[in-house]
């Protein structure tokens, strides 16, 4: 007979997005948001090895996005069991639309809950009790007041981070403002998971350096909300829009994580607009290629990437990229 405690992290009092409510705006503020983990009493001959580690570095776990989470520890009986750990308590400023990851191996061995917000803060919690191991602000978020179609107020980190293991580097974008609200940037940072410090070479300005087929990225009318990937040692982000407002772009940009300088990118519908990848699963994989999906493109006169899902290896090994697209009728 033996018994295991696993933290598990739940978000509540996140903001989320009614398509009954009255209100077209979701406004953020300051407002603090409360993690609950649920413990979990295993009884039986299911043990986790002590050294065992049980990572969520991304969204739904995997590249490939399917969500799903193997742990000795769940059992059919053990689940029967879960129950709101009382002792947890983690309160953070802002609104949580990122999925919150899980990290072992931390400060002093302990376990992570990395949380992102619109706020623009970063926390990692401890796994036990949600107190703050570190916490990083990356710039003032934007308000709805200064963009052009949004349902969110503010705007800051939207996409679900991802940690790369190996060098234990924990990759974001963030739209910030250094100038309360005129300008509008779109930053990808990298930080070192454990102590919540930016790593050497980052952030990246995404409009300084992203361009395609005449294209500019043009940060104010971008939203970042698909999920990052990590394929080959390369960083993905996906971009769509604020609604269909503006002359937005689907982006896809690629940073190789050990060399933050080298940016590459990809747009859709250059000759129009439109393409944005939405999808808040953002880049899966089968462990070669990253996938990523794309969806409203407004008159094209030729197909320019607006109904698409492809491996669009042009960013970093362009010999070997194919696309493909899917017709969807309704």
């Amino acid at each position: 007979m033996a018994s295991l405690t696993t933290a598990i992290p739940q978000a509540t009092k996140t903001a989320r997005h009614d398509t009954r409510a009255r209100r077209e705006i979701i406004k953020h503020g300051r407002m603090k948001i409360l993690f609950f983990v649920v413990v979990l009493v295993c009884v039986g001959s299911a043990v986790v090895p002590a050294n065992a580690q049980v990572n969520v570095p991304q969204f739904h776990n995997h590249e490939s996005r399917d969500g799903l989470y193997v742990d000795a520890a769940f059992t059919p009986i053990a689940a029967g069991n879960l129950t709101r750990d009382l002792n947890f308590d983690g309160i953070i400023a802002g609104n949580v639309y990122a999925q919150p990851l899980y990290i072992e191996g931390g400060p002093s061995g302990k376990a992570m809950i990395i949380a992102a917000t619109e706020s623009d803060n970063v926390y990692g919690l401890d796994a036990v009790n949600g107190s703050i191991i570190w916490q990083r602000n990356v710039g003032e978020p934007v308000s709805a007041d200064d963009l052009i179609c949004t349902k969110f107020d503010p705007m800051g980190i939207t996409g679900t981070p991802i940690v790369d293991l190996a060098s234990r580097a924990l990759f974001f974008d963030a739209m910030i403002t250094p100038d309360g609200g005129q300008t509008k940037k779109h930053l990808l940072f990298s930080l070192n998971v454990d102590t919540g410090d930016v790593n050497p070479g980052w952030p990246i300005d995404i409009e300084a350096t992203a361009s395609y087929n005449g294209v500019d990225f043009i940060p104010a009318i971008q939203q970042q909300r698909p999920a990052l990937g990590i394929v080959g040692g390369i960083l993905y982000v996906g971009y769509g829009s604020m609604a269909d407002c503006s002359m937005f772009h689907g982006w896809l940009i690629g940073v190789p994580i050990d060399n933050p300088a080298s940016v590459t990118a990809w747009a859709a519908a250059t000759n129009t607009h439109g393409g944005s990848i939405w999808g808040v699963g953002g880049i899966a994989s089968d462990g070669k290629n990253p996938f990523v999906t794309t969806g409203n493109t407004f008159s094209p006169s030729t197909w320019q990437g607006g109904s698409l899902v492809a491996p669009p290896l042009i960013i970093g090994c362009p010999k070997t990229g194919s696309l493909w697209t899917v017709s969807i009728t309704t």
